[in-house]
């Protein structure tokens, strides 16, 4: 298919979308078998029709979160206590821990494994004793209750006061411990798809290519000449104001971020999503379950300086947060949502030609996708979601190819990831513009959202027991309908003219008053 461009009436470019045949190595088909990873094999899978192993692995990780106090800090030895505690299987842990210890090394974590499994053995020991010492506690306060002669009495309350000041100190030092191995394991990543490449962002592999880049006949510009030229940014102003990388829309930029958001949010609730705005300063707490550091020398979060809120970097965190501690109905599963709202990142680390303009920004609006659902159906969702993004960039006539992301690029929460990068011929490569992730059960064991399954045919319940099947934890996904400054920076540069002016792709004219051309401003 191609999205023909009119400009009076005249055919000026028509993008030519490539079919991708259904046997295509690069789309991946649903196998109805159980895929299992061998933990010891850096490429290989087996699938077999066993129960997976690493599904435990999930519940060892991530686990339902309790939340505790607020962050304080230790002044002797600066142990800081977590937000919320997760019950992690430690024990699991240390049985498979050359497994955990292959999905961090590639998943490219810094996650210190051997420190967790230390303070967990410390943990114990610290533990056993305070458990000794409280027993022995008991046991003198007991012997306090009968007759005793003064001198045996005073000894037992002797013996007594010490045993109260040993086992305080141990008690004090089990909580410093449970933190500091709670801090230590929350770092673990989740497990890894057996289908995800091994190795870095290069070993990505491409799973689909759409479309064909388009050609120009004439000097391409970028989009931030572009845009000085149409008088659509103001990047200096911005700067004096705010600092850098930000930005002000001006004259039809504006109107065209607003035809992204409203024609994508009404093609995205075709598709059954409901619509939400949601809050954009959360709990940091819920930054963290959702699989996000909020704090650090490299984190993209922006902290609230004396509150523990957080300025959100994408409109997941807060979706996600929607139902947190909550148990839902089977019968409402899916619950499928597409949220707009603006987002904040911090960009630390990033620098250079390639992140100029409006590629790379410390505020930006996005139209966020995000399913909740039963675990036997994330991997069908992933797949739709990922072909709304598709057919999404397909409608604006943008080349683009999608990327099954390896396992260092795939981030703490995600499963497996899809990302699609468009053509960018102003900048002279392929940019990111969005992304869909599996997150499986690793956020909503974190958040505590569970569900509970249909009742089957009762059988006469057993004295005592309720009828209520046993709750289970949803699985999460989330997916980039249109992260609106990329989307922007796309059209710019794939619809420019040789006069200089810009063509508005067919499908946002209705949203832009009608508009089909941005022109130069006459001065």
């Amino acid at each position: 298919m191609g999205l023909q461009c009119y400009f009076g009436g005249t055919t000026i470019q028509t993008l030519k979308l490539a079919a991708i045949p259904a046997s295509s190595r690069f789309i991946l088909k649903p196998i109805s078998k159980t895929l299992v990873l061998n933990p010891f094999s850096r490429h290989n899978y087996v699938i077999c029709p066993q129960r997976n192993p690493f599904k435990l692995l999930v519940r060892a990780l991530s686990a339902t979160a309790v939340q505790t106090a607020p962050i304080t800090e230790s002044l002797d030895n600066k142990v800081v206590k977590p937000q919320w505690k997760a019950a992690i299987d430690f024990k699991w842990i240390r049985d498979n821990k050359d497994a955990v210890a292959l999905n961090i090394k590639n998943r490219n974590s810094n996650a210190n494994l051997e420190l967790v499994l230390e303070l967990h053995e410390k943990m114990l020991a610290v533990q056993k004793e305070v458990e000794r010492l409280r027993a022995e506690r008991n046991a003198v306060a007991n012997k306090m209750k009968g007759k005793l002669e003064i001198s045996e009495r005073q000894k037992l309350i002797e013996e007594g006061k010490n045993l109260k000041e040993g086992l305080a100190t141990l008690e004090e030092d089990l909580v410093k411990l449970t933190d500091e191995l709670q801090l230590e394991a929350q770092c673990i990543p989740n497990l890894t798809h057996p289908l995800v490449p091994i190795g870095g962002e290069d070993s990505s592999t491409v799973r689909k290519m759409a479309g064909t880049p388009r050609d120009f006949g004439f000097l391409v510009k970028d989009h931030l000449q572009l845009g000085k030229e149409l008088d659509l940014f103001d990047f200096d102003a911005a700067a004096e104001v705010s600092g850098s990388k930000f930005y002000y829309l001006k004259n039809e930029a504006v109107m065209l971020e607003m035809a992204l958001v409203n024609w994508t949010l009404s093609e995205v609730m075709k598709k059954g999503f409901t619509p939400l705005t949601t809050p954009e300063l959360v709990r940091s707490s819920v930054v963290e379950k959702c699989g996000f550091q909020p704090r650090g020398d490299n984190t993209q979060v922006y902290s609230i300086e004396g509150s523990d809120q957080c300025l959100i970097g994408t409109a997941e965190i807060p979706v996600g947060g929607i139902h947190m501690d909550a148990i839902l109905a089977e019968t409402q599963l899916p619950l499928k949502y597409v949220a707009y709202s603006h987002c904040f990142r911090t960009e630390a680390g990033a620098a250079g030609t390639a992140t100029r303009g409006l590629y790379r920004v410390h505020q930006f609006s996005k139209v966020e996708m995000f399913v909740l659902c039963r675990p036997e159906e994330s991997e069908s969702y992933h797949e739709e979601l990922i072909k709304i993004e598709e057919d999404l960039f397909s409608a604006l006539g943008l080349h683009y190819k999608t990327l099954d992301m390896a396992s260092g690029d795939l981030g703490a929460p995600a499963y497996r990831k899809f990302d699609v990068e468009a053509w960018m011929p102003g900048l002279g490569r392929y940019g990111e513009i969005s992304s869909a992730s599996n997150c499986i059960d690793y956020q909503s064991r974190r958040l505590g959202i569970r569900y509970r399954p249909s009742e089957p045919t009762p059988a006469p319940p057993k004295k005592g027991k309720g009828s209520l099947a046993p709750t289970q934890f949803v699985h999460t996904l989330n997916a980039t309908a249109c992260a609106v400054p990329r989307m922007i920076v796309c059209l710019l540069e794939n619809y420019q003219q040789e006069d200089g002016s810009v063509i508005i792709p067919g499908p946002l004219r209705a949203f832009m008053g009608g508009l089909e051309l941005i022109t130069p401003k006459s001065t």
